[in-house]
C-alpha cells in the first residue's frame, strides 16, 4: 500500500463548504458515532447529537486534512438495487443468490460455484436475469420483489475470498469497449446481448458474494452499510478505511457533468474502493438511482474531517 501524506487545509479551501447543509450531514453523522471506537473520537461523538449550531460544531472540533498516496481522484456511484424474483426456482427464475455457506473450499471461484450444485440447499432467492444477480453481487445489498408484492431486502454476509476483478476494464483491454464507453448499463447490455462470452466476462471477476435477510429494515431505510447503519441517499460514501476512518465527515468535491460539493460521511466500504482518494457514492435504490450511479467517472478530490488532535498528529505538528 502507498504511503499516505496529509496536509491540514482551512475550512475556507472547501469550495461551497458555506452553502452546503450542515444540518443534513450532521443528522447522517449520528447515525453511527456508536460505532466509532477510537478513543480520540469520543468527544465529538458524545457532544454530536446535541449541537445547535451544525456548521459550527464541524468547524470548531474537526479540522480539514487532504489525505494523498499519489492515485489521483476517482469517484464512481453504487445503489441499491430493485429487482423481482421468487423465493423458489420456476421456469422464469433460474439463477440463486445464496446465503453464506458454513464451509467453502478455499478459492472456489465464481465459475466453480456457478456450474456446480455444491452450494445446493443455501439459496435465499432465485431470480430471472444472470446480469442482474451479477450487479447485485457488485453492490452487496439490494430489494427483491415477490410474486404476491412483499419486498425482500438482502444484506452482505460475506465473501469466497477471492480478489474483485473489473469486468469493465476487461472489456477494454479486449478490445471490445473504448474506457470513456464502459458503464453499467454497457456492461449489462453487452453481457445479455452476448450470452457465450457474457458469462465468460463475468467469471473473470472470481469474487462471489453471500447474502443474509434483513427483517429489521423498514421501506424507508437504506441498505445497510459497513458499520451496520442505513447508508443515506445524497451523504453516504464507501471509502477504503485503510486511509479514511469509517464514520468521518469527509468533504467531496466532484467535478464531471454533474459537479458535487457536499459534506458526507464515510460510512460505507467496497471491494474496488481502494486507496486514499477514492469514493463511491451513494445514489438511492431503484433504476434511476442506478442510472445516476452508472454514469458516475468523475475526477476531484475528498477532504476528510479529523478531529483536531488526530489531524495534528497526522500532519506532523505534535
Amino acid at each position: 500500500m502507498a504511503e499516505a501524506r496529509y496536509e491540514i487545509l482551512p475550512f475556507e479551501a472547501l469550495k461551497g463548504w458555506a452553502a452546503d447543509n450542515h444540518r443534513a450531514a450532521l443528522d447522517v453523522f449520528c447515525k453511527t458515532t456508536d460505532r466509532i471506537t477510537d478513543p480520540y473520537w469520543q468527544a465529538v461523538c458524545h457532544l454530536a447529537p446535541t449541537s445547535t449550531d451544525p456548521r459550527g460544531f464541524f468547524e470548531l472540533y474537526f479540522t480539514p486534512v487532504l489525505i494523498t498516496d499519489g492515485v489521483p481522484m476517482l469517484f464512481t456511484g453504487y445503489f441499491e438495487p430493485e429487482l423481482s424474483g421468487s423465493r423458489v426456482a420456476d421456469a422464469k427464475h433460474q439463477h440463486p443468490l445464496y446465503a453464506l455457506p458454513s464451509a467453502l473450499p478455499h478459492g472456489t471461484t465464481r465459475r466453480q460455484i456457478e456450474q456446480s450444485r455444491m452450494l445446493a440447499g443455501q439459496e435465499i432467492v432465485w431470480l430471472a436475469d444472470p446480469v442482474d444477480a451479477f450487479f447485485l453481487h457488485v453492490q452487496g445489498s439490494g430489494r427483491v420483489r415477490l410474486p404476491d408484492g412483499s419486498v425482500l431486502r438482502l444484506g452482505f454476509a460475506g465473501k469466497n475470498g477471492l480478489p474483485y476483478t473489473s469486468v469493465g476494464k476487461e472489456l477494454v483491454a479486449r478490445g471490445i469497449a473504448l474506457a470513456d464507453q464502459v458503464s453499467a448499463a454497457f456492461i449489462q447490455n453487452w453481457v445479455r446481448q452476448n450470452p457465450e462470452q457474457g458469462r465468460e466476462l463475468l467469471w473473470c471477476n472470481e469474487s462471489f458474494v453471500f447474502f443474509r435477510e434483513l427483517t429489521n429494515l423498514s421501506a424507508e431505510d437504506g441498505p445497510l452499510g459497513a458499520m451496520k447503519r442505513s447508508v443515506t441517499t445524497g451523504r453516504t460514501i464507501a471509502v477504503d478505511p485503510a486511509f479514511v476512518p469509517l464514520g468521518a465527515p469527509v468533504w467531496i468535491e466532484k467535478q464531471g457533468n454533474d459537479p458535487i460539493n457536499r459534506l458526507m460521511v464515510a460510512q460505507d466500504t467496497g471491494s474496488a474502493i481502494k486507496g486514499a482518494q477514492r469514493a463511491d457514492i451513494f445514489f438511492g435504490t431503484g433504476p434511476d438511482a442506478g442510472d445516476q450511479a452508472g454514469r458516475v467517472k468523475d475526477t476531484g478530490q475528498m477532504i476528510t474531517l479529523l478531529p483536531t488532535t488526530i489531524a495534528q498528529r497526522l500532519a506532523g505538528q505534535v
